[in-house]
């Protein structure tokens, strides 16, 4: 066989290993979606009480294995559990708030698990769900359910990660540090806050300085709920400005590309801080994401405020990763206007100044949570 004839054949079965590749890889990704409405079916449903959008959820036949007092095996199937809403006021908020925590997906089969919180009640319920794809369409045929007693309020924080698994266009590696990620995220969660993470392109993120041998490490790595959410982080697009108390910018030397200069985050971010009173926060490395932040006045967000993050003194300005930052922290951040603090290198240090709360180190990043956390309880008993 002739050499052109081979290359023919290897380029042929090269484009069709692409596009089955590909075309499975947009499988997913539409599984995935259609999944998300139908649970999002259920909780605005269910939260709204709205029976047409639980019909949506569930599909006709299905049951919902629940317990009650001296009924630990009790079976209500799907068109009981509708009629619960039906004479409830249509659009009335119920006191349930939703969250969807995992999705797990095998073919046409899907098992997904979802955060029911009742703040008033000061429980949660973990509903676990099985799904399949009856008739082109992802509906709920099962559903069980466990419950516990919980601080968890509803209100929501919004983490700020970047995107770039490298330093600019190098082969350097970059990533989020996954110290600010836990050492925040525990502190938000112990306070009964919920959690999400945003990304530039959403999806999975970046992860550096992981160290198993720290147990908040060791703890969040093996944590289902928490990997899954940063394997799923939202798109600007996915995210409601109004639904968020703060915004966290996490550090980790990859938040130096790709935030800064994005303006759909930057408008949440404002959103967030100009009309719903909300927090805009940073640590280490993520402070150059509130950088470029300008009011809805032109003036930029930290002009004339207390603000820390990682000095450029304590970077090695003749490495080569240095080369691809697109600014010098210390020098933009004062060119900007801000009055920038630096403490003790290895040392907590953080500074609240109004509504701007940022942090200077991985070390930080507690103390960052828990200003953030008592400035907003000060701002809600001031409504």
């Amino acid at each position: 066989m002739h050499s052109s004839k081979l290359l023919f054949i290897a380029i042929g079965l090269f484009t069709v290993s692409v596009f089955a590749e590909s075309s499975t890889e947009l499988d997913e990704v539409n599984n995935r979606i259609q999944i998300e409405n139908t649970l999002n079916n259920y909780i605005q449903g269910t939260s709204y009480s709205n029976p047409k959008q639980i019909d949506r959820a569930f599909a006709p036949q299905a049951n919902l294995y629940l317990t009650k007092k001296d009924a630990p095996h009790w079976i209500v199937p799907a068109t009981t559990y509708r009629s619960w809403f039906e004479n409830k006021e249509l659009g009335k908020f119920t006191g349930r708030i939703g969250e969807i925590i995992s999705i797990d997906i095998a073919d046409d089969v899907a098992m997904a698990k979802v955060e029911i919180m009742i703040p008033k009640g000061q429980a949660r319920f973990v509903d676990y769900m099985l799904l399949k794809k009856l008739d082109d369409q992802w509906q709920i045929i099962g559903k069980t359910a466990s419950k516990a007693a919980s601080n968890q309020h509803g209100k929501r924080i919004l983490f700020i990660v970047s995107s770039h698994s490298f330093h600019g266009d190098s082969k350097m590696r970059a990533g989020t540090s996954f110290s600010e990620l836990v050492n925040a995220y525990k502190e938000f969660k112990k306070a009964g806050y919920t959690v999400d993470f945003m990304s530039p392109d959403g999806g999975a993120v970046s992860l550096a300085y992981i160290d198993t041998s720290l147990p908040s490490h060791k703890k969040y790595i093996y944590d289902h709920q928490f990997m899954h959410a940063l394997a799923h982080t939202k798109t600007p697009q996915q995210v409601n400005a109004k639904d968020y108390r703060a915004v966290h910018y996490v550090g980790g030397s990859n938040a130096m590309y790709g935030v800064h200069d994005n303006p759909q985050i930057a408008a949440i971010s404002m959103e967030i801080y100009e009309q719903h009173n909300g927090i805009v926060s940073s640590v280490c490395h993520g402070t150059a994401g509130i950088a470029d932040l300008k009011l809805s006045n032109g003036k930029y967000l930290i002009d004339g405020k207390r603000i820390s993050g990682y000095p450029t003194k304590f970077e090695n300005t003749k490495a080569d990763y240095f080369q691809h930052f697109p600014f010098d922290m210390t020098k933009h951040l004062r060119l900007r206007g801000a009055n920038f603090e630096i403490g003790e290198r290895g040392k907590p240090f953080a500074i609240t100044d109004g509504r701007v709360i940022t942090g200077q180190n991985y070390q930080s990043s507690s103390l960052v949570a828990k200003q953030i956390i008592e400035k907003l309880q000060q701002l809600d008993a001031n409504n």
